[in-house]
């Protein structure tokens, strides 16, 4: 939700480390759960680099964030010039739009993971789960408000790093089993694409890293500082953990046979221990469920600020499921992830018009620049995984 920034939360390791679980548990929501099969198939074993790429750019637009944190908040709490506040409103709306494709993903992936671990996974089936589960959060939200389910988040968070670095240590016995063995590492052949698609399908994951910019809107809870801290440290930790975990699970793709589904990460743990399976099914649909819910009260709060509260938050809630229920039946997992990249794109491409608009700097403005760019490359040209 969209807040004022105020001058709390004192800069202590306490406040940051509080601040940073917020864009962390939505940094890791749902991106370890999709990211290996979509690298796999689009670049092979050069996932690791493709990572590292899209974690860079991340960390542009995460720069740009922290400069609208530091500089845009009090311009437009003071005397906006009408550029920025029309950026800033522009991307209002356009944020409520990706939240709303996000809980459409997180739920679809939830989906993915429960019915996989079931062998009940087909397209029907997984957009009737869905839409069951959105249903339940509008119920909620309608009778008794979803603060009371918020809750999860910190839970969802804890068991998601816990399930990760089992998961880490799991295919990391797997890699150093497979090293000693006669045979060695066993590596992948990907699809054949040209350049063009590989970087339209790489484009097309950005909502994996998606996450730190919600320390913009934290600003009732914690001060500009804390924020701008928070959402650094967020983007450090994930980066470095998304790197050694797609690293450790590559030698064990191949027993996929070329098969990249949404919810391919139970095969893979699987391969590497059966005991891996339960809790990561439990792990994904309690992330999953939990970042769909704090999205439905993030585009719900945001609807009612841009309506100017003539939109209430039950009825914001309705708007937000029926939303994700239509994106639903409309689309498999896969190409909703695109979408939401897409989606994400576009907002912090405003955001990046929001920072050239206040920025005194000519190098800065072309730093900005630069990062629009590629944002809006990513708006126009992402693509699903094939």
């Amino acid at each position: 939700m969209k807040r004022k920034a105020t001058v709390r939360g004192g800069g202590n390791e306490r406040a940051l480390m509080k601040a940073t679980s917020t864009p962390l548990a939505s940094i890791f929501g749902s991106g370890f759960l999709v990211m290996v099969p979509i690298l796999a198939g689009a670049v092979g074993v050069y996932a690791p680099l493709a990572m590292a790429l899209v974690c860079g750019v991340a960390y542009c637009v995460g720069s740009v964030i922290r400069f609208n944190i530091r500089a845009a908040e009090p311009a437009l709490a003071a005397t906006p010039k009408e550029s920025t506040l029309a950026f800033e409103r522009c991307s209002d709306l356009a944020l409520v739009l990706a939240y709303v494709i996000s809980v459409c993903l997180y739920l679809h992936i939830l989906s993915a993971f429960v019915l996989g671990s079931l062998h009940l996974d087909t397209d029907l089936n997984e957009s009737a789960l869905t839409t069951a589960v959105i249903v339940f959060i509008m119920f909620i939200g309608l009778t008794r408000g979803l603060a009371g389910l918020a809750a999860l988040e910190g839970w969802a968070l804890a068991i998601t790093l816990l399930i990760i670095v089992l998961l880490i240590g799991g295919f990391a016995l797997y890699d150093l089993h497979a090293w000693q063995s006669a045979k060695g590492l066993t590596f992948f052949q990907p699809q054949p694409h040209s350049v063009w698609e590989t970087l339209t399908i790489v484009g097309g994951i950005l909502i994996v890293v998606q996450g730190f910019e919600t320390t913009r809107y934290l600003g009732d809870e914690f001060d500009a500082q804390t924020r701008i801290r928070a959402s650094r440290l967020s983007q450090l930790i994930s980066t470095g953990v998304y790197l050694v975990f797609i690293t450790v699970a590559l030698p064990l793709v191949h027993t996929l046979n070329g098969k990249y589904d949404d919810n391919s990460l139970i095969q893979l743990a699987a391969a590497a221990s059966g005991l891996l399976v339960a809790p990561l099914v439990i792990a994904a649909a309690m992330s999953q469920f939990s970042a769909a819910v704090a999205d439905t009260l993030a585009a719900t709060g945001n609807l009612e600020e841009v309506t100017k509260r003539e939109l209430k938050l039950k009825f914001g809630t309705v708007l937000v499921g029926c939303g994700a229920i239509a994106l639903a039946w409309l689309a498999d997992t896969l190409q909703i992830v695109a979408l939401a990249s897409r989606a994400f794109a576009f907002y912090y491409f405003l955001q990046c018009l929001v920072a050239i608009s206040v920025s005194h700097s000519g190098v800065q403005r072309l730093f900005f620049g630069l990062v629009a760019a590629a944002l809006a490359f990513i708006t126009v040209f992402a693509v699903p995984a094939s």
